[in-house]
């Protein structure tokens, strides 16, 4: 009996941290148990990245459905991959957001924290409007020198210059989360992304497929549908930011453009996104690799294994993010033992999920890549690449949790270095060397994926033992 009831409450402890987190209940980081606050902070988080793996995956899935389906894989694919220089700005922008918020939200000064969120809009705002506009005009050039053959260039240009003239709402999503991340309400950033997501994929078949009274726009529609979808997501962020009624109150006063909040915001952003652009612009180059060197079929494989490799990676950065909220808001509170803590404890536990993940895909590859392409070429090499990249998956981790350690403290120099030498001066030579030198071809690019990744990780670790970034200042 006194086993029943122990493991009755022990259930019961459980259900009411996750009603908790769900609900998104203001708590304090900076004190209690460390287990507690991760458990808190990772689950909304956990679901809000898994959200925005599902993007992807839906068009992905829609536009597989089509005929010619490998010219429209690979324009989703590699305009997915130039995309992720966006997602890297604002990645940045946000991050920036994420340390600063956390910082004076760990101080107690909730009138900052909201200042420093409206400076990071205007900051936002600026970028994506330059990057829009060259988007909608280089669009069938993006295709082109990412290695497209002419079909898919001529079919995918008008997908193209929609996604990246629609950069905007990618933008604000993620920044708008970052600010809501960095208050501890990791809530708010989950529904934003549910709600963009249950619209993208209402519109994705009706769109794409012409399900009921629409029009059949193949594979513009699923540029369509995902733009609006993010959109509706952003107007949901945009009224509860304004409204009044969440952590981050933003004043009248708070409109007008502060120079300095803003050079500081951009003081972190600046490698933050220098951080993500360089592991992005390696991913474009293996893209590219990898079409050079086995044409649309390997290509097309690629694009299948990336993204879903991307769905499973997503759900860890989630957790990852986690670590970030702890780390800026304990600083704030000057308790940087208890923000090493927070890291550690993360980092166990995401390695605890990738290894699962990993298992999953080296017994079932052949299943998961089948389900998105049933060209025999395209799985072919779908499945060779998901099972020899995600043989790395428990170093991407951990590498996760210690990268966004050092960036919710605002030390985004740090993995920005990082990454400059393990993608760069790694990955890139000895994934060329592997595909043209030895005549490997794109199987040589998958095995120089997990190689570096735990190359960079090793060395995040290290950096992270150190302890330099409990001292930065924002």
């Amino acid at each position: 009996m006194r086993n029943e009831s122990s493991i009755t409450l022990r259930v019961g402890y459980v259900y009411n941290l996750v009603k908790s987190a769900l609900r998104g209940d203001v708590q304090d980081y900076t004190s209690g148990s460390i287990r507690r606050a991760v458990f808190l902070l990772a689950i909304p988080m956990i679901l809000e990245m898994g959200m925005e793996s599902v993007f992807a995956v839906v068009d992905l899935y829609f536009v597989g459905q089509l005929p010619d389906s490998r010219h429209n894989i690979q324009t989703v694919g590699l305009t997915e991959s130039v995309l992720s220089l966006v997602y890297a700005l604002a990645i940045g922008i946000s991050m920036a957001a994420t340390a600063m918020v956390a910082r004076r939200i760990g101080e107690k000064d909730e009138k900052a924290a909201g200042h420093a969120a409206m400076q990071s809009l205007w900051l936002a705002l600026a970028i994506t409007l330059v990057v829009s506009l060259s988007g909608i005009f280089l669009a069938p050039d993006i295709l082109r020198w990412m290695g497209a053959e002419p079909e898919t260039v001529a079919l995918g240009t008008p997908y193209t210059r929609l996604m990246m003239g629609g950069s905007v709402v990618i933008m604000l999503l993620f920044l708008i989360n970052g600010i809501f991340r960095g208050a501890g309400d990791a809530s708010m950033a989950m529904r934003s992304l549910w709600i963009a997501n249950i619209a993208n994929i209402i519109l994705c078949p009706m769109l794409i497929l012409g399900w009921g009274p629409f029009p059949a726009l193949g594979l513009f529609g699923a540029a369509l549908a995902t733009t609006i979808g993010r959109g509706i997501g952003v107007l949901y962020q945009l009224y509860h930011l304004f409204s009044g009624k969440s952590q981050v109150k933003i004043a009248l006063s708070d409109w007008r453009p502060d120079w300095p909040i803003i050079r500081s915001l951009v003081n972190v952003a600046t490698p933050g996104t220098a951080q993500f652009i360089i592991g992005s612009g390696s991913w474009i180059f293996l893209a590219k690799l990898v079409a050079e060197t086995g044409q649309s079929a390997a290509s097309a494989g690629y694009q299948t294994a990336i993204r879903i490799l991307i769905f499973f990676l997503l759900p860890a950065w989630g957790m990852a993010n986690a670590a970030a909220t702890l780390v800026g808001q304990n600083l704030g509170a000057k308790q940087p033992e208890r923000a090493a803590s927070s890291v550690l404890v993360t980092a166990r536990y995401n390695a605890v999920f990738m290894v699962i993940v990993m298992l999953f895909f080296l017994a079932g590859a052949d299943w998961v890549v089948g389900f998105f392409s049933h060209e025999p070429d395209v799985k072919r090499i779908g499945v060779l690449a998901l099972r020899i990249m995600s043989a790395g998956y428990i170093f991407y981790g951990i590498g996760m949790v210690m990268a966004n350690a050092f960036n919710g403290a605002g030390d985004t120099k740090t993995p920005t270095w990082i990454n400059l030498f393990g993608f760069w001066f790694f990955q890139i030579p000895l994934a060329y060397l592997l595909a043209k030198t030895y005549g490997l071809g794109p199987l040589g690019v998958f095995i120089a994926i997990p190689v570096a990744e735990t190359a960079i990780t090793i060395a995040a670790w290290l950096m992270f033992r150190r302890g330099k970034w409990k001292e930065t200042k924002i």
